[in-house]
């Protein structure tokens, strides 16, 4: 049985609340001390003194694993899946373990995206300056020039990015339940020209830059011997508080700050983005969509802002488990009635497949995904 370093720290507390709290009414402002005490500690920052660093590899191969010929994600030398539990008793080490593969992940799917599917990357905003932050979106050869079908896919929320419906399902499942490759093979063998949106990624994040406080005594007219005294009090005060911060918070993670992109800064913004730059100027008679979850959201979000363009050129939505609501996002009677003729959100359902689900929304048909 092993005991953490801050369960150790804890445990003589406890007790002496235990043993005060079975005394009589005279122990009463001994416990409140005690428990003044205990809601000052901070638990989370004492809970990271025990972690390890947080320094993960940057590559699968790094972290020993690697997709098989299923697209199962495998330890490359157990055979085994992946395991979450890494470390015992340390949800939050593993948490940022699963992220940072997580992060690899994603660099993985965007390039099966390039390589396999041979998609192209389009940078957004499509005028974009050198220095300002940026997006991507990826589309075929011929999404822009293909004369009869486009299909446009759209994620949900979260962490996924443009190519996955789920990273749960990549990394505990395979590659085809849970990115968006099987569908675009399809769409292509088809005859389909595919455009793939990236609408959660709204921002970059940067380094918050470090804010120098201008010493009060360099504009003084103090004595030159006073000045020293005081920098030097101010070094001493800083190096204490330096060396308590280490202590206090040894894992203390870099301070971020998100610089959102231009006309992108939301997955409802994003979709308009690339409907009015890229859809809109398609070639293709018919588009397609496929939405899944917040992205149906966004959809109808399209809809109600561009409702006489995207009724001329998108023949059918096929939506899997979408969240819109068309009475909070306040779509009109026309917008419903169209709907109801050229969408169907599939969701989660036990019943078999295509099974009508009833639903309390007068909008378009739910039927059965069959899970």
């Amino acid at each position: 049985m092993s005991i953490s370093l801050s369960s150790l720290i804890l445990l003589p507390i406890w007790i002496s609340m235990a043993q005060i709290q079975q005394g009589g009414p005279d122990e009463k402002e001994k416990t409140t001390a005690l428990k003044d005490l205990l809601s000052r500690i901070d638990l989370d920052e004492l809970m990271k003194k025990d972690e390890p660093p947080l320094d993960f590899p940057d590559t699968l191969e790094g972290f020993e694993y690697a997709f098989n010929e299923k697209g199962q994600l495998r330890h490359i030398k157990t055979g085994e899946p992946f395991v979450f539990n890494y470390r015992e008793d340390l949800h939050r080490w593993n948490q940022k373990r699963y992220e940072a593969l997580g992060e690899i992940i994603t660099k993985y799917v965007y390039e099966l995206l390039e390589k396999d599917c041979n998609l192209k990357k389009i940078s957004i905003p499509v005028d974009a300056t050198e220095s300002e932050p940026k997006s991507f979106i990826f589309m075929s050869e011929d999404a822009l020039t293909n004369p009869q079908k486009l299909m446009v896919l759209i994620h949900g929320s979260g962490v996924v990015r443009a190519g996955q419906w789920a990273r749960r399902l990549i990394i505990n499942e395979d590659l085809d339940s849970g990115t968006q490759i099987p569908f675009i093979k399809r769409a292509m063998d088809e005859g389909y020209g595919v455009i793939v949106l990236n609408p959660n990624e709204n921002y970059i994040e940067v380094e918050k830059p470090k804010i120098h406080v201008q010493s009060s005594s360099d504009s003084s007219d103090e004595p030159a011997e006073k000045r020293e005294r005081k920098d030097k009090v101010s070094k001493e005060t800083k190096k204490r508080r330096d060396f308590y911060e280490k202590y206090r918070n040894p894992q203390r993670e870099k301070e971020m700050m998100q610089l959102y992109i231009r006309e992108n800064g939301s997955p409802e913004e994003h979709a308009i983005y690339v409907w009015d730059h890229f859809i809109a100027q398609s070639a293709a008679e018919n588009v397609f969509f496929v939405a899944h979850s917040y992205g149906g959201l966004a959809f109808v979000e399209l809809m109600i802002q561009r409702e006489a363009d995207v009724k001329s050129k998108v023949t059918a939505v096929a939506l899997t488990d979408s969240v819109h609501n068309v009475w909070h996002q306040e779509a009109g009677k026309t917008i419903r009635e169209w709907m109801r003729e050229n969408c169907c959100n599939w969701v989660s359902s036990s019943e078999p497949l295509d099974t009508s689900v009833e639903s309390m929304l007068p909008d378009c048909p739910r039927v059965s995904a069959a899970f």
